[in-house]
């Protein structure tokens, strides 16, 4: 196997021992080489560390107790709010609302804002890079409403044709949702400019960044982000918790998609009114123990700098794409590297992507093989299923060498080489 070093990625190779699923070895004996971090990340100790510690030490109930345990947990999830507020650089933690994980966050913005600022006839704009996330939510309320969905089209290389948004956007338009970074292309849209462009419109922008958020640094203030949503559990953080951010005027105009204990004012016999943000928005008992794991996934990525990780993460998907292009009939999908981010999605003539995935695996590689949750996107690309390998902080050449290494054994198995 390549020893195939640079400066970035000797500097970050320590950080790969904090990680203790990757010291395994895979049951045929290889060492684990895991790439669909797109998918899930692995967890440093220090979150596994801290997921433990409040279940064993000080577990309670979250703003309900006065005692020391219920007043510990309360300081904890504060701790790891202002921890998200800092991270995305929001003017207030009152505009960092506690969720389930993304797919929630959009649909609370989908539900409560849409059901209060639709209405027939008006226009939302998509596209199909788009996580079924930040799609199915949208149509719902679009059949709810009678609003109507349009499209912006992508350009031949899978980037947005953002030379046709002003053409799309009317006095109609009132959201477009819009992926940070495609879960399969990898495309990084131009967030800043599609923002302004919308906002001349008065039209309002939610971006999905799930997979934006583990990558780089993301400032909702400078870009002047209207929502923006991501999950713990792709950013070295626990399953089971998400962010939204949302302006607290439009968090404050919106109505909650969840009614129960907590989110109330007051509750009358026919009646409710609701608490103060972010409170509106947190129903019932919270994910109490993967709130405070996210806090410290916060911290673990921030004391490494989000700005060494991109770089690491580039380093090697140029390694990647140099390596992958020299194997026959393999394909790699979506724009130049300038252009995305630590996802590489690809096919390989003659070879179904699950059959890709299931020989890799046998040499001890994770990779992810299907549609991604993105069936409109295949579509577009006239394929049913990709093979995608995605890269995380942890990962290094040796890694992508494993990866190409099993590609060609693959390859040779199915006598394509």
């Amino acid at each position: 196997m390549s020893t195939h070093t640079d400066p970035v990625t000797s500097s970050l190779e320590q950080y790969r021992s904090d990680f203790p699923a990757l010291h395994q070895t895979h049951p045929n004996g290889n060492p684990v080489v895991y790439l669909d971090s797109g998918a899930s990340a692995q967890k440093p100790q220090c979150v596994i560390d801290a997921v433990s510690r409040c279940y064993s030490e000080y577990y309670a109930n979250a703003y309900r107790g006065v005692y020391y345990f219920g007043a510990r947990i309360d300081e904890e999830l504060e701790n790891a709010r202002e921890q998200v507020r800092n991270l995305l650089n929001a003017k207030s933690a009152h505009e960092i609302v506690f969720t389930a994980g993304t797919t929630m966050s959009i649909n609370m913005v989908a539900q409560g804002w849409g059901r209060k600022s639709l209405s027939a006839g008006d226009e939302i704009i998509l596209n199909v890079l788009e996580h079924h996330a930040n799609l199915v939510p949208w149509q719902m309320i679009a059949q709810e409403t009678g609003a109507i969905l349009k499209y912006l089209p992508l350009t031949a290389d899978g980037q947005l044709d953002l030379d046709q948004l002003p053409n799309l956007l009317t006095e109609k338009t009132k959201m477009l949702a819009v992926t940070g970074m495609s879960n399969v292309l990898g495309t990084l849209p131009d967030l800043k400019s599609i923002i302004s462009t919308c906002h001349a419109n008065n039209t309002l922008v939610l971006v999905d960044g799930a997979q934006l958020v583990p990558h780089t640094d993301v400032n909702v203030t400078e870009l002047d982000i209207d929502f923006l949503t991501f999950s713990g559990h792709k950013l070295y953080g626990p399953s089971g918790v998400g962010v939204l951010y949302g302006k607290e005027n439009l968090l404050d105009q919106m109505d909650p998609m969840l009614g129960g204990g907590h989110m109330i004012d007051q509750v009358f016999q026919d009646h409710s009114t609701w608490a103060a943000l972010p409170a509106k928005f947190e129903a019932g008992t919270l994910p109490i123990a993967p709130i405070i794991g996210l806090g410290k996934a916060i911290e673990y990525i921030q004391n490494i700098g989000l700005h060494q990780i991109e770089t690491h993460e580039r380093l090697l998907l140029e390694y990647a794409h140099d390596k992958l292009t020299t194997l026959p009939g393999l394909q790699i999908l979506g724009p130049s590297i300038k252009h995305k981010g630590a996802i590489t999605s690809f096919t390989i003539e003659g070879l179904h992507p699950h059959d890709i995935a299931d020989w890799l695996d046998r040499t001890g590689v994770a990779v992810r093989a299907g549609h991604h949750c993105t069936m409109p996107l295949h579509e577009h690309l006239n394929i049913h299923a990709s093979t995608r390998a995605s890269f995380g902080l942890y990962n290094n050449h040796s890694d992508i060498d494993a990866l190409c290494e099993g590609l060609e054994y693959t390859l040779q198995k199915h006598k394509l080489i």
